[in-house]
């Protein structure tokens, strides 16, 4: 009886591991995954810094055979343009409208990027919250 036990207890043991993993949230970055990281950490790995008036939130990493960061800040609509010329500037000029949002940059080693950022790319999207706040996704990633 013990040893038709053991077979048993190993395939209920499979079936409720394969269960639980069926219902994770796909959050662990060793899956692939998206990870809460400082927002530091995000800005640097495009080679930015946080601007002093911005409010950082939502930060996330994810790896994979690329690595991809994202963050999201809320600021001044004054400081954007100011923020990414000191940022970037050896970067094409910053695009307004379209389908990008209120402005837009897309910046890589070959047109910009400056040699302290591990990404291979930039992009920024800046849409305008009210009069005064802008909301910018900024996106820093390997290919």
């Amino acid at each position: 009886m013990a040893i038709l036990g053991v077979p048993v207890l190993v395939i209920g043991c499979m079936v409720v591991g394969l269960f639980l993993w069926a219902l994770s949230d796909g959050d662990d970055p060793r899956a692939g995954g998206r990870a809460a990281v400082p927002c530091a950490e995000a800005l640097r790995f495009g080679g930015a810094e946080r601007p002093a008036a911005a409010q950082a939130g939502n930060c996330t990493v994810q790896h994979g055979i690329d690595t991809a960061y994202a963050a999201v800040l809320r600021m001044p609509r004054a400081d954007v343009r100011d923020w990414l010329r000191t940022t970037y500037p050896d970067a094409p000029e910053i695009r307004t409208g379209g389908p990008c949002g209120a402005l837009c940059l897309d910046v890589t080693h070959e047109d910009g990027l400056p040699g302290t950022a591990e990404a291979h790319v930039v992009q920024v999207r800046v849409e305008y919250e009210n009069a005064e706040t802008a909301v910018v996704r900024y996106s820093a990633f390997t290919m």
